[in-house]
């Protein structure tokens, strides 16, 4: 049996730069996170992934200057190891300027890993920026932190390292409130005050996704007024849900019976949203069951 090659990245950077919401957002998505690993255990760790690669199909190893000169020296060497051993292996290089790592620092209070007493935090800083300077040049991507919250870190992590997963799936789901509620949605809209196609009998047993059903219901002017209103909502507050690295959202749509006009107004927005949005997903409750 062909054994599968693991993914590595190595996260690394300034201390206060934004490695630590860097392996959250890949240990989000999917990957086995070590932080602080001695450089020293790095050829030892790869046998142990080569021996376990299903449980170690995509790792993330952060590593900091208390590795000190002599370890973080290994670093390329390993990675060119793999490389030619066919393993997919990257470095991800986190910094910010002094201000900002002396600012986050007095705000938390942590102590700088290389501080100490006679050298301060200032002195700690240089010293760090010297013994990385290595990894930097040679990374697959720099990030610099210095203007940059926690969400948008998260969301540049994704793009660097998962672009086909950054895009956000907005689900529409039609629903009939007299079968209750779906427990999953964020958002609800009620359909139940436009004009049911229900009460018409060539219209009865089609569903909003017919022809003639969605032709009879825009026919009534609240209709197109009510998608343009949840459109417009929609558009307003999508984009800082994604930004707020939210892998779904589910927009519920109810009326009556689940069939024609919760069914219409998904199908309507789903249509306008994918010009926009790249993943959007429709599900119909009652017709699809």
């Amino acid at each position: 049996m062909e054994q599968h090659s693991p993914h590595v990245i190595i996260v690394s950077g300034l201390s206060g730069g934004g490695k630590s919401t860097a392996l959250n957002a890949l240990e989000d998505l999917g990957f086995y996170c070590i932080d602080n690993l001695p450089a020293g255990l790095l050829d030892p760790f790869l046998e142990h992934i080569r021996q376990h690669h299903l449980l170690y199909d995509r790792v993330a190893l952060g590593i900091d200057a208390r590795a000190g000169g002599d370890g973080l020296g290994q670093i390329p060497r390993w990675m060119d190891q793999l490389k030619s051993e066919t393993v997919e292996c990257e470095l991800l290089f986190l910094k910010a300027n002094r201000r900002t790592l002396i600012k986050r620092f007095s705000e938390t209070r942590r102590r700088h890993p290389l501080d100490t007493d006679e050298q301060g935090l200032s002195a700690a800083i240089d010293r760090e920026l010297e013994i990385l300077k290595p990894l930097e040049t040679t990374a697959d991507w720099v990030l610099d932190t210095t203007e940059t919250n926690i969400h948008q870190l998260r969301r540049q992590v994704l793009k660097c390292v998962a672009p086909d997963q950054e895009a956000m799936t907005i689900v529409l789901e039609s629903f009939a409130f007299k079968r209750g509620v779906p427990q999953d949605v964020d958002f609800i809209f009620d359909a139940r005050n436009l004009p049911n196609p229900h009460w018409q009998k060539h219209l009865r047993a089609l569903t909003g996704r017919d022809p003639r059903v969605r032709e009879w219901l825009e026919q009534d002017s609240m209709v197109e007024e009510m998608i343009g209103d949840i459109l417009a909502f929609l558009r307003r507050w999508l984009p800082s849900y994604q930004e707020a690295q939210r892998a779904y959202l589910t927009v519920g749509i109810g009326c009556t019976g689940g069939k024609h006009r919760s069914v219409h107004v998904a199908e309507s927005l789903a249509e306008a949203l994918r010009s926009e949005f790249p993943k959007v997903m429709i599900h119909h409750r009652e017709i699809e069951a």
